[in-house]
């Protein structure tokens, strides 16, 4: 039977890929792998100083606040160095308070260090004081410095006294780490249970292994796109959030519609082309349709500011 002339535009593609289907996999294997060498510095890149609105009054504000006081607005680093006995002049506490400006000075992403000051930024009891770092980089620069100098400054604390960064940046960065832990919790619990559902749905380990394999592999070529497009403008890290949330949804929503639509081709004394090409030109075009519709909803976020 000559399936070409019935199949639509997305059938002979299939049927095209499922002939060279050897050329078509090393081009898939490189893309991914290309990408996928570019997914763990998604993590860095991702802006991740929390929510606003560019342009708006309140950024405006924060922006001059940075220029007019050097740096020393909301997303400088701010170290509370606490003693339970000693006071501000005791030495202990002024030696811990000096390990922590030399941890911020050396940072480049610290413009100066202000030390504390009586009746300023230190507490009425004596036993508080808080060093800052004024900021030389934008949010997100201060955020990643607050992650990657939070064990710096715990560990510059000497004995009898504790040293904890705190401000904007820091919360920031805790957040982001919260975050990344949620994801990764989440992800053991979700992988596991999903390829069951898939094995009972299937009845078969290796087609269920399928929709979950193509789910992983976009996963990680979605996290090589973002760092791509983070080069471009900035992209939030909750973009992350929703490719995770996509990949499991849709990506195996999809993978199972055009496998399951292969099988019964299959089924029913076709060849494995001729198998592909009816389930591309069925449940693929519905798979693609179904794609760039949820893309143009969802790219509506980019209108609203």
């Amino acid at each position: 039977m000559d399936t070409a002339r019935k199949l639509g535009q997305t059938g002979r593609l299939g049927r095209y890929a499922a002939i060279h289907r050897r050329g078509v996999f090393v081009a898939w294997a490189l893309i991914a792998v290309g990408l996928g060498l570019l997914a763990p510095r998604v993590e860095t890149a991702l802006s991740g100083a929390g929510w606003e609105a560019g342009g708006s009054e309140s950024v405006q504000v924060r922006d001059r606040l940075q220029r007019e006081f050097g740096g020393a607005g909301s997303y400088a680093l701010q170290i509370a160095v606490h003693s339970s006995g000693a006071r501000a002049n005791a030495p202990r506490l002024q030696r811990t308070v000096a390990a922590v400006g030399r941890v911020l000075a050396a940072d480049p992403a610290v413009g100066a260090v202000i030390p504390p000051h009586p009746g300023a930024s230190i507490s009425a009891d004596g036993r508080t004081a808080i060093v800052v770092g004024t900021a030389a980089g934008g949010p997100n620069e201060m955020v990643a410095a607050a992650d990657r100098l939070r064990p710096e400054i715990a560990a510059a604390a000497g004995s009898g006294t504790e040293a904890n960064l705190t401000g904007a940046a820091g919360m920031w960065a805790d957040f982001n780490e919260a975050n990344r832990e949620a994801m990764l919790r989440s992800e053991l619990i979700s992988w596991p249970v999903t390829l069951a559902i898939l094995v009972l749905a299937f009845g078969s380990l290796v087609a269920a292994g399928l929709p979950l394999m193509l789910t992983i592999t976009g996963l990680v070529a979605s996290a090589g796109v973002l760092y791509l497009g983070s080069l471009i403008s900035p992209i939030s890290i909750w973009a992350m959030n929703f490719a995770l949330m996509f990949a499991l949804a849709l990506g195996i929503d999809y993978a199972l519609f055009v496998v399951m639509r292969f099988r019964a081709a299959l089924a029913g004394e076709r060849s494995a082309v001729e198998a592909v090409a009816e389930a591309m030109d069925s449940a693929g075009k519905a798979v693609l349709f179904s794609a760039l519709t949820v893309l143009v909803s969802i790219s509506a976020v980019l209108l609203v500011p």
